[in-house]
């Protein structure tokens, strides 16, 4: 139980962490985009850092359905509680916007009207997704104690470098449709967000689970 409700909690989190820099952003920035998106930046990969810190040994820190799906493929998980941990993620990462409404007094239920689209944008979130899920991964097996601080500092990184801004998420990119202020996303867009970070984990479990494939052959005399 423990590490579903670290689960909720840290997913809930991370989404007012992305949503309430973003107001603040866009608020204290007087319109200029970049300073919008460099105080979300920061505030998102120093909370993620936090996050992930804390209630990695609890939970693992996932709060992404993608990652969640990546090491059930993998065999660290069940199948139980893999969809214990979207349900988890899910509700969380909708209930972190509605939080964020409520600090800064704003219409709680919102619909976003920013538009997300196009090959460009699929392809950034299928790059974006293929780069977190690779370093996770690597991460967890080649340098375990670092693993807060290089996903936080690729989520940051990945603000700046991806047309999509780095959702790599298909719970963020669904709890953003919720929201019309700066890091939303229109309800007809999240769709092609979600297909593509889902087909770059489908790329990701068959290159890792062959990698280990063949290193269990290769140790068989």
């Amino acid at each position: 139980m423990r590490s579903y409700v670290c689960e909720f909690i840290g997913t809930a989190l991370l989404l007012a962490i992305v949503a309430g820099s973003g107001i603040m952003g866009e608020t204290l920035g007087a319109g200029n985009a970049a300073v919008a998106l460099l105080g979300n930046s920061i505030a998102t990969g120093a909370g993620l850092y936090v996050l992930i810190e804390l209630l990695g040994p609890i939970s693992g820190a996932h709060f992404n359905p993608v990652v969640t799906f990546m090491f059930w493929k993998l065999g660290n998980l069940k199948l139980k509680k893999m969809l214990g941990y979207w349900a988890c993620q899910f509700t969380g990462a909708i209930t972190g916007i509605l939080l964020t409404h409520l600090m800064f007094s704003l219409p709680i239920i919102q619909e976003s009207s920013q538009v997300r689209t196009g090959v460009g944008i699929w392809a950034s979130e299928f790059i974006s997704t293929l780069i977190l899920l690779s370093v996770i991964r690597i991460g967890d097996q080649e340098a375990k104690d670092r693993v807060p601080m290089l996903v936080a500092l690729t989520v940051t990184a990945g603000y700046w470098f991806t047309s999509s801004t780095f959702f790599a998420n298909p719970a963020v990119a669904l709890a953003r449709s919720f929201t019309n202020t700066f890091v939303g996303i229109s309800p007809n867009d999240v769709l092609g967000f979600v297909l593509f970070e889902v087909l770059a984990a489908t790329v990701i479990v068959i290159l890792f689970c062959r990698s280990i494939t063949s290193l269990h052959k290769d140790k068989i005399p």
